[in-house]
């Protein structure tokens, strides 16, 4: 299964509202951690939305900082786990 665009759509929903602002998503590459936009309890709190809104269960415990870094990768990160269902 790939993602769909409502489920594209709440994806960066979630990352613009973990990161306080929607101007990130105008920047798909940027790396959210070292700009300071994306904290650790940001992080887990995007992954608690996804899990929750879109049905990607994703133990923080098992991610690695860098399949999240930019808007881009968060969205081919889920889109991966998609397909594993």
């Amino acid at each position: 299964m790939t993602m769909s665009q409502h489920q594209r759509a709440v994806v960066l929903e979630l990352v613009a509202q973990a990161c306080g602002s929607e101007q990130v998503l105008a920047e798909p590459d940027l790396d959210l951690v070292e700009a300071g936009l994306l904290d650790s309890l940001a992080l887990v709190e995007l992954l608690v939305g996804i899990e929750d809104r879109v049905g990607v269960e994703v133990p923080p415990t098992e991610v690695d900082r860098s399949e999240l870094a930019s808007v881009n990768r968060i969205l081919e990160f889920v889109d991966s786990r998609l397909s594993l269902t």
